[in-house]
């Protein structure tokens, strides 16, 4: 929940959001790249711990906006240098450091059909976007997304 707050008071958008859990293979294809480095075992265990949330956040610059909020890798550089980042405050080691962010375009767009399969981002850009940019959103507590204004004659408060 405290990170869910960070998203919002630092003017995420928050498009898609979705609680899961991974199990042990889905984890070892999301981190594949990993595969045999000395920590590749403890991501896998890790994610595959409990459950998580996921999300698709939008925000000008949001890739590296978002890798400024979660801190550093290591915890205790986070710790020491921005005890207020995300792993600064919550981040128990460099393996459980609460949260991951993609680095590049790229790798949102592959960790976001990983996690999203249903979603279109090509479509997203073409009729959500716009509209984000506009303003013309309103935050849905329930499903803890931003939604669209579907009446043009609806105003943002």
């Amino acid at each position: 929940q405290a990170v869910h707050e960070i998203i919002l008071s630092n003017r995420f958008l928050i498009v898609r959001a979705k609680e899961l859990r991974c199990g042990r293979e889905e984890s070892r294809r999301f981190y594949r790249e990993h595969a045999g480095r000395f920590f590749y075992q403890r991501l896998v265990e890790f994610m595959a711990s409990g459950p998580m949330w996921a999300y698709i956040l939008a925000h000008e610059n949001a890739i590296s906006l978002w890798r400024t909020l979660m801190g550093p890798t290591k915890v205790f550089r986070a710790r020491n240098s921005v005890p207020d980042s995300i792993r600064g405050a919550y981040g128990l080691t460099d393996t459980r450091n609460t949260t991951h962010g993609s680095d590049s375009p790229a790798s949102a767009s592959r960790e976001i059909a990983f996690f999203f399969p249903e979603f279109n981002e090509e479509l997203w850009y073409q009729q959500e976007e716009p509209h984000l940019r506009c303003g013309q959103v309103y935050y849905n507590a329930e499903e803890r997304v931003h939604c669209v204004f579907k009446d043009k004659e609806t105003e943002l408060t």
